[in-house]
């Protein structure tokens, strides 16, 4: 299954901003890697890269070394990190031939491949435990992982790495697809969208931190459903997902509303001139949009919960826009199979 490539800048949210730095270096022409700072720059990313191969995450690598010891390095593959490290080792190396760089690269690329489960799915990090265990859609983890495998199985840019590691990417990206397909929660016999993370073993949604419990998300669906509509061939199957989950979306948008900070509180407002928005968290089954603090408790209200969590988390998300911008774009090009 061929996927046509859609960088998805949401994933990159306002509050991952290191992720956003690194594509500095991405955007550096071929001499700066052989430049002074070109050089010192890929010395500090190297110098991040921890045992297994992955780099942590919230920390803009290419600024400075690894001061620590390399073992207490945490990788993962959460808010974006790895993936850009990797990116940046494949421009040093095509600009250089630095043997260091592509061997750094391929580790990196190894242990992506090595973390995925048999069912297609992608923990946040590897040989984790809790919650970080599960199938991680959550700040487009596991989107983030199947774009770049299959920039690397499509992308000239990647053509040092042997011809069956890139075949291999476009397998375990069609794995991924099932399994994304499996994980699309069903309420009533009918399907709607994704929970932030799912069950390694039976896919079923599951929580995370305290106040986020199963839900069906308003925000990560949208990362999930970009990728499937960028999908150059999609299956039936594919499309009933699609089309159901921007039914879902269609169901579940908040108008009439905003969530705004007044006298240093965030509050939900009424105002007709409000732009349409979408909870971040909703309850499956009688899809009421769910809230909740640090005590785990569950509520319908999100002033109800503290002021602390109520000003410290994204509780409505705007991504919903561009979830039906983008349907309205795919629907006519795909309008044969919908129909049948």
């Amino acid at each position: 299954m061929k996927v046509l490539f859609i960088f998805i800048i949401f994933i990159l949210s306002s509050k991952n901003l290191t992720a956003k730095d690194l594509t500095n270096q991405l955007e550096r022409p071929d001499k700066w890697f052989n430049s002074l700072e070109g050089i010192e720059a890929i010395k500090n990313i190297l110098s991040h890269q921890s045992t297994i191969g992955i780099w942590p995450k919230n920390i803009n690598t290419a600024v400075k070394k690894h001061s620590g010891k390399k073992d207490s390095i945490e990788g993962t593959f959460d808010n974006s990190a790895t993936l850009n490290e990797l990116r940046i080792l494949a421009k040093a190396f095509n600009a250089t031939q630095k043997k260091i760089y592509k061997k750094s690269f391929l580790k990196g690329l190894e242990c992506i491949l090595e973390s995925q489960y048999e069912n297609g799915g992608w923990p946040q990090r590897p040989h984790s435990s809790g919650y970080e265990q599960h199938i991680t859609f959550n700040d487009g983890t596991m989107v983030g992982i199947m774009q770049f495998i299959q920039e690397v199985a499509d992308s000239p840019i990647y053509s040092f790495v042997n011809k069956k590691t890139r075949r291999e990417c476009i397998e375990r990206f069609d794995l991924g697809v099932n399994c994304i397909l499996a994980c699309q929660i069903t309420v009533n016999n009918k399907l709607t969208a994704w929970c932030a993370q799912h069950d390694k073993n039976n896919f079923n949604p599951v929580g995370a931190r305290s106040y986020e419990h199963p839900s069906i998300s308003g925000g990560e669906s949208a990362g999930i459903i970009f990728l499937l509509m960028s999908l150059d061939m999609p299956s039936n199957e594919v499309i009933k997902s699609i089309i159901a989950a921007v039914k879902w979306y269609k169901k579940s948008k908040i108008d009439g509303f905003s969530f705004q900070k007044v006298n240093g509180d965030r509050l939900l407002i009424e105002s007709d001139s409000a732009e349409t928005m979408w909870a971040r968290f909703y309850e499956i089954g009688s899809n009421r949009p769910i809230f909740s603090g640090r005590d785990g408790k569950i509520k319908y209200d999100v002033s109800e919960i503290e002021f602390e969590r109520r000003n410290g988390y994204a509780w409505y998300v705007k991504t919903g826009e561009k979830v039906l911008s983008l349907w309205d774009k795919w629907k006519p090009k795909h309008e044969a199979k919908i129909k049948n």
